[in-house]
Formats: structure tokens, sequence, C-alpha cells
């Protein structure tokens, strides 16, 4: 049997408006050797006879089906029966560019990377990179399987995929890149993320699940010492930036998630040195030493006037700079 390179695992669950596109982007690579193995998490559109349809197709193509448990499940089912050197989950609703597997299984293999970084945006974040969502994330089959016990959290939708990357992250040195890898994330109104978003309480109260996952991570592999910093980057980017600052959350809402990433932060401080804290943004550092969420909700306020009233003095004097690519740069610099 010859060797298959890259397997890419498609969760699929009432996807029929876009799993045609999809489908194609991943057979029209232009690597050489790859499986597609779809897994409908019990659609109950017409993504199954898709799904059939392509099964008839192409021999490389493999179906399973699943009531429906959610994304995590179906992904771990894909993973586990997939055969390729490297695996690559794709969302049902996206696209690939035609090079982008190839681009990326290259790139591995010459760097002889565990993780291999995908697109130029995320590859910038590099050396301390908290978490990656799944389209970033190329992954060696071989590295997986010495972790068995790590996999896409059961139950848990957002941050999945940041749960999964951050641990692996964590395991390994052996990090590569690949800022060739184009891939066309389509926004539409029934996505995922905006619908799990809009129920901020689920969001909410399944963060302390997210804590438990990593507490027992980092205390079954003794890491809160050397990767301290690497845990606090990932509290403070996701549920600090990702839920706090940027979900529409109630006061109640805000009060229970303000305690619970300081009572989880208390832990992970003490491991913290000077230079690490440096690393930290200013809003976050001062999130941790806040007597309450309005008592931080109020310097915010005034931390983001600042920084609007900084940014606009900049663009008043930038005017003045005679050359006009200097001014061009200016205004890139200040976002």
């Amino acid at each position: 049997m010859n060797t298959i390179s890259v397997s890419v695992v498609i969760p699929i669950y009432n996807a029929e408006k876009f799993l045609n596109e999809t489908v194609e982007s991943v057979l029209c690579q232009s690597i050489d050797s790859l499986e597609l193995i779809l897994v409908n998490d019990g659609s109950v559109d017409g993504s199954a006879f898709i799904c059939e349809s392509y099964l008839k197709k192409d021999k490389r193509i493999r179906y399973f089906t699943q009531e429906n448990s959610g994304v995590s499940v179906a992904r771990n089912l894909g993973l586990s029966n997939s055969r390729g050197e490297y695996v690559y989950f794709l969302d049902s609703d996206d696209i690939l560019d035609s090079e982008f597997l190839k681009s990326s299984y290259e790139a591995a293999k010459e760097q002889n990377s565990d993780i291999t970084i995908i697109g130029e945006d995320f590859c910038k974040r590099l050396p301390n990179v908290p978490a990656l969502p799944t389209c970033a994330q190329f992954l060696k089959m071989s590295f997986l399987n010495k972790y068995p016990d790590i996999r896409f959290p059961k139950n848990i939708q957002p941050c999945e995929d940041g749960l999964l990357s951050h641990q692996l992250i964590a395991l390994t040195q052996s990090i590569g890149t690949n800022t060739q890898g184009i891939y066309y994330y389509r926004k539409h109104e029934n996505q995922n993320h905006l619908i799990i978003n809009q129920n901020c309480w689920k969001v909410v109260h399944q963060i302390p699940l997210w804590f438990d996952i990593l507490n027992e991570f980092y205390n079954k592999n003794n890491l809160f010492r050397s990767h301290a910093l690497h845990l606090a980057l990932f509290v403070e980017h996701e549920p600090f930036e990702l839920r706090y600052l940027s979900m529409s959350l109630n006061d109640e809402q805000k009060d229970f998630l303000f305690n619970l990433i300081k009572k989880f932060m208390s832990a992970v401080l003490p491991y913290l040195s000077d230079e690490d804290k440096k690393m930290l943004s200013k809003p976050f550092l001062h999130f941790l030493s806040s007597n309450g969420s309005n008592d931080f909700d109020q310097f915010y306020k005034r931390y983001i006037k600042r920084k609007k009233n900084r940014k606009k003095v900049y663009l008043f004097f930038i005017n003045f700079v005679p050359l006009r690519n200097l001014r061009k740069q200016f205004r890139h610099n200040i976002g």
C-alpha cells in the first residue's frame, strides 16, 4: 500500500450549502497522495447525500457517520481513522488554495516539525504562541500518536481547537512554519462561533472545564514551572481577550468570569518571572491586580480612550511628514 502523505478530516453538520466547494478544494490539491475523511455528525439536511455521492466518485474518500455528538467527537473519530503521515482538520464551510497541502507537507518535511503553523499572520506570532485555530495546524501523526490522551475535548465549543493546540505546543520544541498556505475562510450568518457567542452563559459556564483540562495537563506533565508563561498567555488570549473583553457580558457574567480567571491565575502567577510578566499586556496585568470587574472596567474604559486619543495625535502629526512612503509606513505601524 502506498504511503498517504496527508489525511484531511472534515467534520460535517448540516453543511449542504457549502460542502461541495469544500470537498472540491481538497480533491483538487496539487499534492500527490492524500485521503479525505468525511465525518457526518448527525446532519439532518442533504449533507449525507453529498458525502455518499462523493464516496462513489473518488477512491481517496472515506466516509463515517455518527449520532450528533459535536465537532470534537467528529474530528477525533476522523483522526482515529487517519492513515496519513500528517493530518489536517478542515471546516466544512471553508476552502483551501490548491497548493495549501503540498506547501504545508513540504515545509513540515523540510523542517521535521511536529506542528507546522500555516499562514503568515499565525507564523508571526512565534515564538510565544499560546494556541492556534484548526486552520493553522498541520500535525504530524506520529507526534499525535505519542499522546493519545490529548484530543479535541468533548462537549466544548468554542476553544476546543485552542485547548488541543495549547497542549500540543507545550509538548514539543519542533514547531515549523508555512507562510505560503492560503486558507479561504467563509463568513456567513450560520457560523458556529457566531451562534455560540450569542449564548454568553453557555460559553462562560464552559470555561471552568477549560481550566480543569489545563490544570490536569500541567500537573500530569509537571509543566507549571517551565511553561507558566505559555499558560498565562493562553489565559490572556482565550478567556480574557476573546471572552471577557470581546463578548457582550452582563454584570453577573463579568463577575463570574472575573473571579474565575483571577482564581486560576493565582496558582500561575508565582511561577512567572519579572521577564515573563513583561510579555503580558497592560490590561491583563491590571485585570489580575484589580479588586473586581467594575474596578477593571473603569480602568479599561480610560485605557481605550487614551489609546484612541494618542492615535488621533499621531495621525495629525503624520500629515506633516513630507515623504508619502514614510507617512504610509507610520499609518501602518499604528494600525
